[in-house]
């Protein structure tokens, strides 16, 4: 249930076209719904403006589909986060409408489009192609927060001429995302080059001593690039998050 949806409610209630009953019963599972295994968030996107997340790893496809049937019920857009092919097909079986993104390993089921919002493009950028499925994560979530996203994938510092080419694009978004495994170095390249919100992801991507992601995180924690904000390993999910609400702060459509 959205804050508009309830707007819509309540206008309705008050302007005599939807009884007080009525409204009570498509607002019976605020503000959350026990399916025994999982208990639904049904007003997270009222407490946060952000639609419901589901962690898909983990869960059996049975499990996914009846939560998904739920909230569509409810009206709520899901999506549901590391989900395997296999699996993905399953849930398919049961939510026809959804909506597999195979290079991400997300599930959409969208009861409604998002609205664009916020103050720009949010930029996804990798370091290498390797990196890529971790930034098509941070790009379909930051899609399916309502943001316009641009893509700018393998200009890592191997051929830093890849990335200077590309200076005015970075310098047009309103959040750059950059994703890096091996040293981790992009995300403070880019912070020292361009004056917007830079979101360093580092990756499981790289040979022994990257120790499956721990060498970028700790490269990029103690980045001499000031203001580098830097989220856990393969994050996708997670930077997308916080480019959503730095890019909303302040603009139009924000909840105060």
């Amino acid at each position: 249930m959205t804050q508009a949806k309830i707007r819509q409610l309540l206008e309705q209630v008050a302007a005599g076209r939807l009884s007080a009953a009525q409204a009570l019963q498509r607002l019976r599972y605020l503000p959350f719904e026990d399916l025994g295994f999982a208990r639904i968030d049904n007003h997270r996107s009222l407490r946060r403006d952000i639609p419901e997340v589901v962690f898909g790893a983990g869960k059996s496809a049975q499990q996914i589909v009846k939560i998904g049937q739920r909230m569509a019920a409810a009206g709520i857009n899901l999506m549901v986060t590391r989900l395997d092919p296999a699996k993905a097909r399953a849930v398919k079986r049961g939510l026809r409408e959804f909506d597999y993104r195979p290079d991400a390993r997300i599930g959409l089921l969208l009861r409604e489009k998002p609205a664009p919002r916020g103050h720009g493009a949010i930029m996804i950028t990798t370091a290498g192609t390797s990196d890529i499925p971790v930034a098509e994560e941070a790009a379909v979530s930051a899609e399916f927060f309502g943001n316009r996203v641009e893509r700018l994938y393998d200009v890592g510092v191997a051929g830093l001429h890849r990335l200077t080419s590309q200076l005015k694009m970075l310098d047009a978004a309103s959040v750059i995302i950059v994703i890096a495994g091996m040293e981790g170095a992009l995300p403070s390249v880019v912070a020292g080059l361009v004056g917007k919100p830079v979101i360093g992801v580092p990756t499981s991507v790289g040979y022994g001593a990257a120790f499956g992601g721990i060498t970028p995180l700790l490269g990029m924690l103690n980045s001499c690039a000031g203001g580098l904000t830097v989220v856990n390993i393969d994050n996708g999910f997670g930077a997308a998050l916080a480019a959503t609400l730095i890019n909303r702060v302040g603009s139009k459509g924000t909840k105060p």
